[in-house]
């Protein structure tokens, strides 16, 4: 009975151990997959789900060869070299053999990165080739990865070089088209969200995978010509080493849509070797980013308000006596002699400052250059002609110039006086040469541009981008008058009708600026600018061109002049103009 008695307690005592134990199991399992899940769902999703970024390809920067498109940066694939500390077991072996394929690419320390074991992600290499990525794979080591990445390439090296701008290292474009249209040319990133193997391979299997497949950047067609730009930048060097100036710009647009042909510049840059540019200022578009006084040229636009206005006419006469009292300035002319009456075709062939502030104040009482003198010409430069405010064109960096407003206590009689012939004003190259267009071109203003539109999918045909007018700037009737004034311009010089090519109808006006050192004018530095047109009977392009070098007096006439006919002869030839019969 005792016996039976303490067998029975052996069992019960067995069973409630058993009891107590499975209690526990159940206890810890219910805290492991119920209280505690969220815990461990986070810590095997660190462990075997990886979110990857996927790249989105920058879009490449077309020119245009004639109606051709031909690329001017694209993209190099290039990779970086990552790895995952906590899966590399023998840092030595994977240390050795990423020194032995990526050479100079690895990182000064990545030996001791690999031994950062709290850390899953270190960049041990960048920039590798492609085939040094492919050496490295064939070496199958566990725990190291690849990003794919791309850097720009130039194929027409230093062409256009200011208008493209570059990438930086962190791949957000700097200056020029790069910079401008950054956002464009980008694409957006997609996303790779997978469960991978112990080998950081993804599987095909989880309902938490996520793929957004990346959007590329458009691939961005300039409205530049490869031709036009390479001849302009030639013909830029020839005339600034002949001159003996230092720096210089030409610009050629299409008066008729607005479109830019060529931005050259000098001194320039290698896109390539951005970083080793000691001088930022070289990144600089001189054309939409400097603004200046650009003297003469801008009698083109005083000449043109008048006749818009009714004022004068070609043949409106006025007494030239080589100076004009303003209030307490006098205006003189630049070349004295030519005395006595005068037409406003006169004052265009010969520069004349006194024919200039007669208009203004014909604008006005016909005596003074009063507030209804000033408001007309402000309404013109600044709001028709697009003079002192940006263009809006598709360049990083644009300046807008300055253009006193008679509003301001600036914007005096003085100023506007001296407006008229280009000084007391800010603009820049693309601001005068697009209202220039628009005054010789029947009146429209297009809305300036570099880009004709984006690569199609078959890589060859254009997705055009459509003109814009703006506003009219003066009637089709001014606009006609002003092309014959200056076409007679021109023709009055007899080095410059000499040097055109027959048959065509070429016009301009140059311009030869002083120079402001600490607020003065000074006699020993002067900035040499032309402005002209060229076609058979209605305009095909303008130019301006910028010639200048610190203490040397460069004229519009002698030294900017030459560049111009160079490049409008090569224009009339490569756009296949036919002369007039």
């Amino acid at each position: 009975m005792k016996l039976e008695l303490q067998q029975g307690s052996r069992s019960r005592i067995l069973m409630g151990l058993v009891l107590v134990v499975v209690i526990i199991y159940i206890g810890r399992l219910f805290y492991l997959q119920v209280i505690r899940h969220d815990y461990y769902t986070l810590q095997a999703d660190v462990e075997q789900l990886k979110s990857r970024v996927i790249p989105a390809k920058r879009g490449l920067i077309y020119a245009m060869d004639g109606n051709t498109p031909v690329p001017l940066v694209m993209n190099q694939s290039v990779y970086t070299v990552f790895a995952d500390p906590q899966i590399i077991k023998n840092d030595a072996a994977v240390a050795k053999v990423i020194n032995e394929v990526a050479g100079g690419n690895t990182r000064s320390n990545f030996e001791s990165l690999l031994a950062k074991k709290d850390t899953r992600y270190q960049i041990l290499a960048t920039k590798l080739t492609h085939m040094q990525a492919e050496k490295l794979k064939e070496k199958n080591l566990l725990g190291i990865g690849f990003h794919e990445e791309t850097q720009r390439v130039y194929p027409e090296g230093t062409l256009a070089s200011q208008a493209l701008g570059f990438v930086n290292a962190e791949g957000n474009g700097n200056y020029g088209v790069e910079a401008a249209l950054n956002e464009r040319l980008s694409g957006i990133d997609g996303q790779l969200r997978t469960v991978t193997d112990v080998r950081d391979v993804p599987l095909t299997i989880g309902d938490q995978n996520i793929h957004i497949p990346a959007k590329d950047g458009d691939n961005i067609v300039l409205s530049i010509d490869r031709n036009v730009q390479s001849y302009a930048e030639d013909a830029l060097k020839r005339g600034l080493d002949k001159a003996g100036a230092t720096q210089g710009s030409v610009l050629v647009m299409n008066p008729n849509n607005g479109q830019v042909l060529a931005m050259a510049n000098y001194p320039t840059y290698d896109p390539a070797k951005f970083s080793e540019v000691q001088d930022a200022a070289l990144f600089n578009n001189a054309i939409i980013s400097a603004p200046y006084e650009p003297a003469s040229v801008i009698k083109t636009f005083t000449i043109a308000t008048g006749i818009d206005r009714g004022v004068i006419t070609p043949q409106s006469t006025y007494v030239n006596t080589d100076s004009i009292r303003v209030y307490d300035a006098t205006i003189r002319n630049a070349y004295p002699g030519l005395t006595g009456t005068r037409t406003m075709q006169d004052v265009l062939d010969n520069s004349l400052n006194t024919g200039t502030v007669t208009v203004a104040q014909r604008l006005g009482d016909g005596t003074n250059i009063n507030r209804q003198a000033r408001d007309t010409m402000y309404d013109y430069f600044y709001n028709r002609f697009g003079l002192g405010h940006g263009t809006g064109i598709e360049l990083a960096n644009e300046s807008a110039g300055l253009v006193i407003s008679p509003e301001q206590q600036e914007g005096n009689a003085v100023r506007y006086s001296n407006m008229t012939f280009g000084q007391g004003l800010n603009v820049t190259m693309i601001q005068v040469a697009a209202g220039f267009s628009a005054v010789v071109s029947g009146g429209n203003y297009y809305q300036p541009t570099v880009v004709a539109g984006t690569l199609g999918e078959d890589g060859k045909t254009v997705n055009g981008k459509e003109p814009r007018i703006v506003r009219q700037s003066v009637s089709a009737a001014t606009s006609e008058t002003m092309r014959t004034m200056l076409h007679n311009a021109r023709q009055s010089v007899n080095y410059m009708r000499d040097a055109d090519k027959k048959g065509y109808t070429i016009g301009g006006k140059t311009g030869t600026a002083e120079t402001l050192k600490n607020g003065a004018y000074v006699k020993s530095e002067t900035v040499g600018t032309y402005l002209g047109y060229g076609g058979k009977d209605t305009p095909e392009y303008v130019i301006m061109v910028q010639v200048a070098a610190p203490n040397r007096n460069l004229e519009g006439g002698l030294h900017a002049s030459p560049i111009f006919t160079d490049v409008s002869n090569w224009m009339i030839d490569y756009l296949s103009i036919p002369p007039k019969g």
